[in-house]
Parts: structure tokens; C-alpha cells; sequence
């Protein structure tokens, strides 16, 4: 958390006022934790933020000249954009930007919890840690057959703990991969050699209505956590059929269980998953 919504969330509303020319950077005492060892270069004063793209739960920032600033939000960061400057507790990098009007805007990564990670790479290198996921689960490119192949290489895993593997399903964490199984009526548990074919389009079509009904509301936002980058929370909750919930959404009567699954917790109801 945050997953492929609330970062899809985030890059959509950072895109609307590009490109950014960056005036000033301000880094916290702790960023150096957050940027990796390859970007003790760091320096993108002068540069223009030109696009904004994502792959999974990765957002990557395209500057002028090469220059790439990737960002994994972790488990609770996010980026800010303000006409003020940005005084939230945890900002661990603010840029001072101008757009093309000469106005100014702000531009900051909060991380409460600093399991975040901040990558400054040449083209090159970006192409390189992009290529390491799999498929986004939001693309034309995740089909039945293609998830009917990975199924298929890997027979023994069980459903909900390999929808998180992100080399093969980009975007999905814990909430999504629950919500996922729920609305195709597979038990979390189930082997992937017992997936059958008809079910394999469930899980397609469940992937759908849980990502596009989470974008609609701006994402999930859980005590404590993901705000957008406005600083509003998401309201994506109130799709949730099973997901920190007492009774099934879906069939609106049975008590939804809990059990910790690749010591993660899962729910599902019993009735509506099989």
C-alpha cells in the first residue's frame, strides 16, 4: 500500500500542469535512505519534468537530458503538488517548479514510514529497473492468455500469494489481490493447477472492476495511510467486498474469514469462494 490505483491516482493529477521546470531542490537529512546508491548525482536544477509515466506501483519522472527519478512509494509514501510550499511532516524532497505560465508550484515526496525508494537513472537504467516487472495488471497486455501461461509455469503456487509476485502481475498488493480472488469467486488458498479455464477469465474480468472502481474514487485510503497528492484520501473503501470486512459484499451474509496466507492477511468469504 499504495498500490497500482492510488499511484495511477497520483500521476494523473502531477501530469496536468507539464512540463515543470525545476528551480530548487530541497532534500531532508534522511533522503539519502530513500535514493540509491547509483544517484549520489542528484541534481535536477534546471531541468524541465516533461511526462510522468507507470508500470505497476512504479512511477517514473522523465526530465530533459537523459534523466529519469523513478519512485516506489512503499508502504505510505506519495507525492505532493501545492502552489505553497509544502510543510507536511516526513517531506523528504521538495522541487520549487515553474510552469509554462511562469507560475510557481511545489512539488514533494512524503514518506512517513520511509520504506520508499527513490532511483535517479539515466535512461538506460530506468529501462532496466522498468523491464523487471511483469505484465501491469491495467494494460491490454494482461489477457487470459497470458495469465493462463504463467498459471500454468508455476501449478503448485497458490492464487492470492503469487498475484502479488509483482515479476508477473505489476501493480496488484495485498487488498487487490483479495479483492481480486472475491469478485472471481476463487478461494485465496486455491492451487493454480486447479484454476480452470473459466475461471481464468473471472479472474481477468475481476481485475477489472476492482482497479477501474478504485481510479473512480481516487484510491484506497486505510487508517493512516495513502493520501493523494493533494493530500485527500481515496474513498475506494466502499468497493471493498471482502477486504477488512465484517460480512461478504457480495452475497451480503456470510462472515468474511481471515487468515494469514505468505504471512500476509487475506480474506475471503466461504461462500461466495470455492
Amino acid at each position: 500500500m499504495p498500490e497500482l490505483p492510488e499511484v495511477e491516482t497520483i500521476r494523473q493529477q502531477l501530469i496536468r500542469p507539464l512540463p515543470l521546470t525545476i528551480l530548487t531542490v530541497e532534500m531532508s537529512s534522511v533522503v539519502g535512505s530513500l535514493l540509491k546508491p547509483q544517484n549520489h548525482q542528484f541534481s535536477p536544477v534546471g531541468m524541465t519534468l516533461k511526462n510522468i509515466l507507470r508500470k505497476g506501483k512504479l512511477m517514473t519522472m522523465v526530465f530533459d537530458e537523459d534523466h529519469y527519478l523513478l519512485s516506489h512509494f512503499g508502504m505510505s509514501g506519495g507525492w505532493r503538488l501545492s502552489p505553497n510550499k509544502i510543510l507536511e511532516k516526513h517531506t523528504h524532497l521538495q522541487f520549487k517548479c515553474e510552469t509554462k505560465n511562469r507560475e510557481t508550484l511545489y512539488l514533494a515526496f512524503v514518506d512517513p514510514r520511509r520504506f520508499g525508494h527513490l532511483f535517479f537513472f539515466n535512461k538506460e537504467n530506468a529501462e532496466k529497473k522498468w523491464n523487471e516487472l511483469g505484465v501491469d495488471i491495467s494494460t491490454p497486455e494482461f489477457t487470459y492468455e497470458y495469465l493462463k501461461s504463467v498459471l500454468k509455469r508455476f501449478p503448485e503456487k497458490q492464487l492470492k500469494p503469487f498475484l502479488l509476485d509483482q515479476k508477473y502481475f505489476a501493480g496488484v498488493g495485498n487488498y487487490i489481490a483479495s479483492e481480486i480472488c472475491a469478485r472471481a469467486g476463487i478461494r485465496p488458498t486455491r492451487r493454480n493447477k486447479l484454476i480452470r479455464d473459466a475461471e481464468i477469465h473471472k479472474i481477468i474480468t475481476a481485475t477489472k472492476i476492482v482497479i477501474d472502481g478504485t481510479l473512480k474514487t481516487n484510491g484506497t485510503t486505510f487508517s493512516g495511510g495513502y493520501a493523494d497528492a493533494s493530500g485527500e484520501k481515496g474513498l475506494g473503501v466502499q468497493h471493498l467486498v471482502v477486504f477488512y470486512q465484517e460480512t461478504c459484499q457480495l452475497c451480503h451474509k456470510t462472515p468474511v474469514t481471515k487468515i494469514i496466507l505468505a504471512q500476509r492477511g487475506t480474506y475471503y468469504c466461504p461462500s461466495c469462494q470455492k
